[in-house]
């Protein structure tokens, strides 16, 4: 019995930074000219318009995590803090994104059975999940998994429980929720190149989505699950990682990872278009996740793919940057509002070097 992924709805909080705004600010925080020239460089060629963000970062004592006072460096707050404003922001912003989700959904509350939340910027307990559950007055007897700290990746192992679970229970409906606020680890380091990179790279967003066994209705478009599929580099388990600090959680970002990943993608990704008997100039739709412009250069040249291939997931990055594991949702949300008749293939990339790809074709009811 085939799942169906039948709607995706998204979110961003009310902060949008430009990112020549979001870089002279960063410039501001350092009096070094050699930093602020290296800030330049990297955020000039991120390829990114614009970011949003959970807090203002200003100079403004009323900035709740780094406001300091006027011409003053920003604050460094502790992971409790930063963490603290994840719980307040996440809570009422995963509960709104829920509700929106299932009024876009052909289903009722009453009928989700399943709530996966994602994340890996933020943790409390009672989780998103919980409040989900409460707010929308689903059956307290909803099953609810959570997982968390795997990196931008983390919607693929998701959706993979979602087409298990609804592969074993056919009246099952799964939501999914990807909630990443990834401006809250911002690093405030000059020794820590890595940290600045992402800082020019990340941004805050969420997505949530409902997957069933149920066939669309008749003239409702849908995504059918084909395939799902996980791999590893052979080499990359130090340049990509994510660790808890005292200061916020710590990414190591090597500038390393667009060769890795150029040089093994055709190993991972041309073995899984085989098992579905698909080749690459049959995809309609490539939702490459944009860890970044390199990566996507990098990408699109080891899977020969035309120049216009990844003009969707570069338009992602220019308007959101990089929203770590809601990103990929973002991408097939947009695939999916286009009214696509052709299959989509989805990947994304994490720690360890971690590949996850998904194999998507539309579909629209009533289905056989």
């Amino acid at each position: 019995m085939p799942t169906y992924l039948h709607t995706i709805e998204t979110w961003n909080p009310s902060f949008v930074q430009p990112q020549t705004q979001a870089c002279e600010h960063m410039q501001a925080q350092f009096s070094d000219k050699k930093t602020q020239r290296v800030l330049r460089h990297v955020y000039k060629q991120s390829e990114i318009d614009q970011r949003y963000t959970c807090v203002p970062f200003s100079d403004a004592p009323q900035d709740p995590l780094f406001g300091s006072e006027a011409g003053s460096p920003w604050r460094n707050p502790g992971t409790g803090e930063r963490n603290r404003v994840y719980r307040e922001v996440a809570q009422t912003a995963s509960v709104d994104l829920a509700r929106k989700t299932v009024e876009a959904s052909p289903f009722n509350a009453s009928q989700i059975t399943h709530v996966i939340t994602v994340s890996c910027t933020g943790f409390y307990n009672p989780g998103p999940d919980f409040h989900i559950i409460k707010s929308l007055g689903l059956s307290a007897s909803v099953q609810r998994y959570h997982l968390g700290f795997m990196g931008c990746y983390a919607a693929f192992p998701a959706m993979r429980l979602a087409d298990s679970i609804c592969q074993n229970h056919p009246d099952a409906v799964v939501m999914i929720q990807c909630m990443e606020l990834c401006s809250l680890h911002v690093q405030l380091d000059p020794e820590n190149l890595e940290a600045m990179i992402a800082s020019s790279l990340f941004g805050d967003g969420a997505a949530c989505a409902i997957f069933s066994g149920q066939a669309p209705a008749t003239g409702i478009t849908a995504y059918r699950v084909d395939h799902l599929a996980s791999t590893l580099t052979p080499d990359g388990e130090d340049a990509m990682a994510w660790e808890i600090g005292d200061h916020g959680f710590e990414i190591v970002l090597s500038g390393y990872v667009p060769h890795i990943l150029g040089e093994n993608i055709r190993d991972a990704v041309f073995p899984f278009l085989e098992t579905t008997a698909h080749r690459p100039k049959e995809i309609e739709t490539w939702a490459v996740h944009p860890g970044g412009k390199a990566i996507l250069d990098r990408v699109g040249e080891a899977l020969d793919l035309p120049a216009n291939a990844l003009d969707l997931s570069r338009d992602v990055l220019r308007r959101f940057g990089n929203m770590s594991s809601a990103t990929v949702l973002f991408l097939i949300a947009e695939a999916l509002a286009s009214h696509p008749k052709g299959p989509c293939a989805a990947m994304a990339f994490g720690p360890g070097l971690t590949v996850e790809m998904g194999l998507l074709h539309p579909v629209q009811g009533p289905c056989p």
